[in-house]
């Protein structure tokens, strides 16, 4: 069953348009990886969801519900988060002043100690530094703490934006993990994600996004062994 559609969506910024009829489809419980080159439309996607850009034409559908003309604060209470491009901390506060700022939404704040200590035991390290600025933390660290804010809104969907971008490998293998570890629980996970061999190895389904439009989509290990995207993204 589909938690989230995007319908024939168009989208962009000023006059710029950058998604052209875009559809894609969020199943329960599935991790979905957004993959494409560089300006092929993949942030501009979420951020429509999200409600921080409007659809131009098209429409976003949430649990059997037009949500297309939604802002992201309406979004996050639904039950829809977004973990952005370049983590967007606070970084003059705590790391666990972070986690609180993330459960704003009002269906996450009677379960802030409960997610606190989720968080905390998914990742340890924010645990050591929870009263550390988060503006001092290492790049990693930083992406940890900001996967941990959007789980702390309690969502329905995760959107995470660029999980990898900019960190050393050995961290990248333990965020995938983290991300293994989500997809247990069931929740519903929509990745963006330059590294394709990862994202197609630890995702359900993948679309291919080229010029703001799906050239491919399909279950991910089917798309994997796709000679075009094995040629094209993984160098294959």
């Amino acid at each position: 069953m589909a938690v989230l559609e995007i319908r024939n969506v168009t989208s962009g910024y000023g006059e710029v348009q950058i998604l052209w009829g875009v559809d894609i489809s969020l199943e329960e419980g599935k991790l979905t990886s957004l993959v494409g080159a560089n300006g092929a439309g993949k942030t501009t996607t979420m951020r429509t969801v999200m409600g921080l850009l409007k659809p131009w034409g098209g429409s976003i559908w949430f649990n059997g519900q037009d949500v297309s003309k939604l802002p992201a604060n309406a979004m996050a209470e639904m039950g829809v988060v977004l973990v952005p491009e370049g983590r967007q901390l606070f970084t003059d506060m705590s790391v666990e002043e972070n986690l609180i700022m993330g459960a704003s939404p009002k269906r996450a704040r009677d379960l802030v100690d409960t997610n606190l200590e989720r968080v905390y035991t998914m990742f340890p390290r924010l645990k050591e530094r929870r009263v550390q600025k988060s503006g001092t933390l290492s790049g990693g660290e930083q992406q940890m703490l900001a996967v941990a804010r959007g789980i702390m809104a309690n969502p329905i969907v995760l959107m995470i934006d660029e999980l990898s971008l900019g960190l050393a490998p050995v961290l990248v293998l333990d965020l995938f993990e983290t991300l293994r570890e989500l997809k247990q629980t069931g929740l519903t996970m929509m990745l963006v994600e330059q590294n394709v061999q990862m994202a197609l190895a630890v995702s359900d389904n993948a679309y291919v996004l080229a010029q703001g439009k799906v050239e491919l989509q399909g279950p991910s290990r089917e798309l994997a062994r796709n000679e075009h995207v094995r040629s094209a993204y993984l160098g294959l």
